[in-house]
């Protein structure tokens, strides 16, 4: 008697490369919600990074796991550093400080020439989310309302340099830290733009998980300039800490994705025994030479089959398979639909 056919997992390495295209495992959650304040002169930088990280954590989940509002000091539009002008969701005033429906996370978002003067509704708004436990954090100079509202005392922050004499004249109490990213206590503060990306993964990773991270780091960190300042596309095959041989192992799969090379020519190339190259496979990657070349070559035809229109039979010849019906299946097996179905639902 033959038993039901077992559905096939990514390995680590290629899983986040294929999260967003998974089946999804279990009871879903309800998305968190996250409230960034814009104050006027906002770093749209800063924003846009923040919001990004977020948006990807849901590309790359089966279900949303965040959804977002944009909050106004006062007026709506709020004028960002570029002189774009976004709209509000909500606004904070005096008749509507929002304190009945707080969201779970409230970013505030600053910038080069935002206000440092205390905003009454604002601190009010912030008093009351910590004693509901939510989790805060400033962008740029954010971190200074969080200080007039007294939540920073005797901890640390991050904020712009161009704020540091203020941060440590005005609040003496608050640490004010030179690193570009700190979280201290249910708080969190980031520098500028680029850390402010960094901050958000951080959250997320609390919040979700380093799985998520490591997905949402596969798409918004490829282009990552290098210590060497050598400008190229990250990819796998770059990480530092893999050896040398390899990573000449993948690169060489990854070049012949459409007519795969055997295990033992792969050996060959690079002058070692096959043994040796499934010891490195299994030690480094926790999988077998095949098993991360099939995945390599199921991910390119994934690629083309949700951005092409080429046929099936032609996408399942470019990634190295014999036949459409193997390739369909191996496809199933993944990601629990077959190419024909995952393409009439992308």
């Amino acid at each position: 008697m033959t038993g039901s056919k077992e559905k096939r997992s990514f390995s680590a390495k290629m899983k986040d490369a294929n999260s967003a295209f998974l089946p999804s495992e279990g009871t879903q959650a309800e998305p968190t919600h996250v409230g960034f304040i814009l104050q006027k002169h906002f770093s749209m930088m800063a924003f846009t990074a923040a919001v990004d990280a977020i948006v990807t954590a849901n590309l790359v989940n089966t279900s949303p796991l965040f959804t977002y509002e944009t909050l106004a000091i006062e007026n709506s539009p709020i004028m960002s550093d570029l002189g774009i002008e976004i709209s509000a969701d909500s606004i904070i005033n005096e008749a509507s400080p929002l304190q009945p429906n707080i969201p779970k996370i409230l970013i505030i978002c600053g910038g080069f020439r935002c206000s440092t003067e205390a905003h009454p509704p604002l601190s009010m708004l912030l008093k009351t989310a910590a004693t509901q436990g939510v989790i805060m954090g400033g962008i740029w100079n954010g971190a200074i309302a969080l200080a007039h509202a007294g939540l920073l005392d005797k901890q640390s922050c991050a904020v712009h340099p161009d704020n540091h004499a203020f941060m440590r004249e005005r609040f003496p109490q608050v640490t004010t830290s030179n690193q570009v990213f700190v979280s201290d206590n249910n708080r969190l503060s980031c520098a500028g733009p680029v850390s402010a990306l960094d901050m958000m993964l951080y959250l997320i990773g609390e919040t979700h998980g380093k799985t998520i991270v490591r997905a949402i780091k596969e798409i918004l960190s490829c282009d990552q300039i290098s210590e060497s300042s050598d400008i190229r596309l990250n990819q796998i095959i770059d990480d530092p800490c893999l050896p040398e041989k390899l990573r000449d192992l993948m690169a060489l799969m990854a070049a012949n994705i459409e007519e795969p090379i055997s295990a033992e020519e792969l050996s060959e190339f690079v002058g070692i025994s096959r043994r040796q190259t499934e010891r490195l496979f299994q030690h480094h990657l926790e999988t077998s030479p095949s098993r991360y070349y099939l995945e390599l070559r199921i991910t390119h035809a994934r690629r083309l089959l949700l951005q092409t229109n080429d046929s099936i039979t032609n996408i399942a010849l470019a990634s190295g398979f014999v036949s459409s019906s193997h390739f369909s299946n191996c496809y199933k097996d993944y990601f629990g639909v077959s190419p024909k179905l995952a393409r009439e639902s992308r």
